[in-house]
């Protein structure tokens, strides 16, 4: 009678094991310490939002381009600032946001106009 081969690999690995303690790191990974990468890739699409709109920034300035949900409580918004026409994430550059969406600024730029910006300068309000 034949006998079956035995596989070199064992059927249950170290890596492949279920651990408590392993799914806990990973959640742990996902809290706001990662924001340099994330950060990093907002600068990214914002340039590509510049190089896709081009002229087009001076007739959309105000407006917001794009939101994304980014966890299940907080929103990202993509919008060009009516003053100073860049384009601005609302997690990195804060966003005082108006109600008819077209008079949409960034923090720095509510500050000197004098507008309340929302506390720590991130997030939104309405002007």
């Amino acid at each position: 009678m034949a006998r079956a081969r035995k596989s070199d690999k064992p059927t249950v690995s170290k890596s492949k094991a279920f651990s408590i303690f392993e799914a806990e790191d990973h959640h742990a990974d996902e809290t706001p310490e990662e924001l340099p990468k994330d950060e990093a890739g907002r600068r990214k699409i914002k340039r590509q939002y510049e190089e896709l709109l081009g002229i087009r920034v001076d007739k959309l300035r105000g407006r917001i381009l794009n939101r994304e949900r980014i966890n299940k409580t907080i929103e990202g918004v993509y919008f060009i600032c009516i003053d100073c026409k860049k384009v601005c994430h609302n997690m990195d550059d804060g966003l005082v946001e108006d109600p008819e969406n077209v008079n949409n600024r960034c923090g720095a730029c509510a500050k000197a106009k004098g507008i309340p910006v929302p506390p720590s300068g991130k997030g939104q309000a309405a002007a």
